[in-house]
């Protein structure tokens, strides 16, 4: 009984071949925004999770000011290398304690020139922020003690000044000072806020603070925990010890932040789960459009059946197997509409992740539920047509022409 269902519905289909593509395009856009929709999302979501995590897995960054209005408030006074220390002995569960301070530079190697930021650091920086020297080798004790004027460059500085040239073992010029450079860090590119990682220069700390700034201050600290320490209990802890070292009072706000990178990646995580959310919501509204379009169809096609459905009761066709020759009709339009706009869906989103530079992650449950939710429109749109020709009255059908 079923496959003549099928069947049939097949025959009536392809006798009306342009108005069944016409009925099915709804089925068709709503399955392929849904999932165009949700799979950009989720690789947005997966873009902006990588990105965050190359600052560094487990990272606390400690910074004098509070953000406001989208940036620090000034005249919050910078952290001393004591405070650096306070924070290594004092609090449990750390795996480095990178002090830095920064400026901005001009590099020259050459006759080349380019504008870069400068940092001044310890070896353990490279540990907290999880970025290896890739070529050559990190800074040893003697010149970060002594604050000798050598210098780690990231890919991007290193491609700028030295094009295909080993860098290892050349002097540039930071502004009046002549660097020796010892590595080359590994690339991490851009971050998701758009600021390109790579070009950086690192120096020792004490050198940046001699040559350079002129002063002693330590404007970050780069706070790498322990895998598997709560990061949350972490940084309560570090703003205890910071505001009793800092003399805040308790109805003085802080003036400083610790910045959690895992609770940042967490909210915009969520965050964009929940526009995808949205978005998807929004798309799976054309999917009831296109089931009104296949009722609307269907209704179209019992009365011009109308005869047809007559004789079929006429000789013997019960009102079951009449209900169920069309609403398999519907089921299969839907459903064929819900395949093209999978292949239509998957398509657009693999053309899309290109061009916004995103994962493609497709989630085959949301395939799968597109799918029969497609077919599951048809057999509940489908069913008042399916229902109206199976209680038609033989002898009126026979007489309607």
């Amino acid at each position: 009984m079923l496959w003549n269902a099928f069947v049939l519905a097949l025959r009536a289909i392809k006798r009306n071949v342009m108005r069944s593509i016409l009925t099915v395009l709804g089925i068709v856009i709503g399955v392929a925004a849904v999932i165009t929709m949700v799979t950009i999302g989720r690789g947005a979501t997966q873009k902006v999770t990588n990105d965050i995590e190359r600052l560094g897995s487990n990272l606390l960054i400690v910074r004098p000011g509070q953000r406001r209005g989208g940036g620090a408030s000034t005249g919050a006074k910078p952290f001393t290398i004591r405070d650096v220390e306070a924070i290594r002995a004092e609090v449990p569960g750390l795996d480095a304690v990178a002090p830095a301070a920064g400026a901005a530079t001009i590099a020259v190697y050459g006759g080349v020139n380019w504008g870069t930021a400068i940092t001044g650091t310890t070896n353990e920086y490279f540990r907290a922020r999880e970025w290896p020297v890739v070529r050559g080798r990190e800074f040893t004790p003697s010149e970060l003690r002594a604050g000798k004027a050598v210098c780690i460059i990231g890919d991007t500085v290193k491609t700028k000044l030295f094009s295909a040239l080993d860098p290892i073992g050349e002097t540039i010029r930071l502004k009046k000072t002549a660097c020796q450079v010892i590595g080359v860090l590994e690339s991490k590119g851009e971050t998701g806020f758009g600021s390109d990682q790579d070009d950086i220069v690192l120096v020792p700390l004490r050198m940046l603070q001699r040559r350079v700034a002129g002063n002693q201050d330590i404007n970050f600290v780069y706070v790498s925990i322990v895998k598997g320490t709560n990061s949350a209990v972490t940084s309560r802890r570090i703003t205890r010890l910071l505001r009793e070292r800092r003399r805040i009072t308790p109805i003085e706000d802080d003036d400083f932040s610790v910045i959690d990178m895992k609770q940042i990646a967490s909210t915009v995580a969520a965050a964009t789960k929940s526009t995808t959310a949205l978005l998807g919501a929004v798309a799976a509204v054309s999917l009831l459009v296109g089931g009104i379009g296949i009722m609307n169809i269907m209704l179209v096609s019992v009365t011009e059946r109308t005869r047809e459905i007559g004789i079929r009761l006429a000789i013997g066709a019960t009102e079951g197997e009449v209900l169920m020759q069309f609403l398999v009709e519907a089921v299969v339009l839907a459903s064929v509409g819900g395949l093209l706009g999978i292949a239509i869906g998957l398509g657009a989103s693999w053309v899309l992740a290109n061009l916004m530079k995103v994962p493609l992650v497709i989630d085959p449950g949301i395939v799968a539920i597109s799918f029969l939710f497609s077919s599951a429109v048809g057999m509940v749109f489908g069913f008042l047509p399916a229902r109206r020709g199976a209680h038609l009255d033989p002898i009126d059908a026979l007489r309607h022409e």
